[in-house]
C-alpha cells in the first residue's frame, strides 16, 4: 500500500453497509466531515471503534510513532504488517486495545510506466464501501501525553493485485468488521480474521487516474 485513499462517504453511508441498526435516523444526522477523495498520511479521516455496542466515528491522524521516533523527528508509520502487528514492539499493545475500522470507498497504488508514476485507484467490484483493519493508540475518555494516530494493517497482495503492489490493506467484511472491533473478541480470533478472512484480490478493481 503506497499511502492513499478515499473516504467521501457519510458516517450513515458506513454505518448502513456495516448493518448498523438505522432505525433511529437523528443518530446518524449531522457529524460529517468534507468529502476526502486523496486521503495522505498525517490528515485525520475517520476511523471507527466500538463502544457500548455502538459505532463511535472519530476523525484521527493517519500515522504513528513512539515518543523516541517524534523526539528524533521520524516520520510515522502509516502501516503495519499482519506478519509482525500482534507480536512486534511497535504495535502490540495497538492490536490488543485498539482496534478500528477505517471506512473509504478505495485505495491508491502507482505503477511505473514509461519512467512516470500512474495512479491507480482500487475498489471493490461491488462498489460497496470497503472496510480496512486498522489499530490505534488511542484510547477513549482518557487524557493522553503522547502523539495518538492510527495505522492500517496490510498483508501480502494475491492474485492479480500484485502487479499493482505487493502489499495492500487487510480488507474486511462487514460481520468480520464487528468482531475485529469486538474488544471481546480475542486477540488469536482477531489475529485470524485479519490473516486469513480478508477480501481476496478477486473481488477488487483498480482503474488508472482514480
Amino acid at each position: 500500500m503506497c499511502g492513499r485513499f478515499e473516504q467521501s462517504g457519510t458516517r450513515k453511508h458506513y454505518a448502513r453497509a456495516l448493518g448498523a441498526d438505522m432505525s433511529n435516523d437523528l443518530d446518524w444526522t449531522g457529524g460529517d466531515h468534507i468529502a476526502m477523495y486523496n486521503i495522505a498520511p498525517g490528515l485525520c479521516p475517520w476511523m471507527i471503534m466500538l463502544h457500548d455496542r455502538r459505532l463511535d466515528f472519530i476523525g484521527h491522524t493517519w500515522g504513528y510513532r513512539t515518543p523516541e521516533e517524534a523526539a528524533a523527528k521520524k516520520k510515522p508509520w502509516i502501516n503495519a504488517r499482519i506478519e509482525k502487528a500482534l507480536t512486534g514492539r511497535y504495535f502490540r499493545h495497538m492490536f490488543r486495545e485498539g482496534r478500528v475500522i477505517i471506512p473509504g470507498g478505495g485505495w491508491f497504488e502507482w505503477t511505473l510506466e514509461n519512467g512516470q508514476k500512474q495512479p491507480r485507484y482500487i475498489k471493490r467490484k461491488d462498489v460497496e464501501p470497503i472496510f480496512m483493519a486498522g489499530i490505534t493508540n488511542f484510547k477513549p475518555y482518557i487524557q493522553q501525553n503522547v502523539e495518538v494516530g492510527f495505522v492500517i494493517v496490510t498483508e501480502d497482495s494475491g492474485g492479480g493485485m500484485v502487479d499493482i503492489h505487493d502489499r495492500r490493506p487487510v480488507v474486511l467484511a462487514p460481520e468480520d468488521a464487528w468482531r475485529w472491533l469486538d474488544v471481546d473478541t480475542p486477540v488469536e480470533e482477531a489475529a485470524h480474521i485479519a490473516q486469513s478472512r480478508s477480501l481476496p484480490s478477486d473481488a477488487f478493481t483498480w482503474v488508472e487516474g482514480g
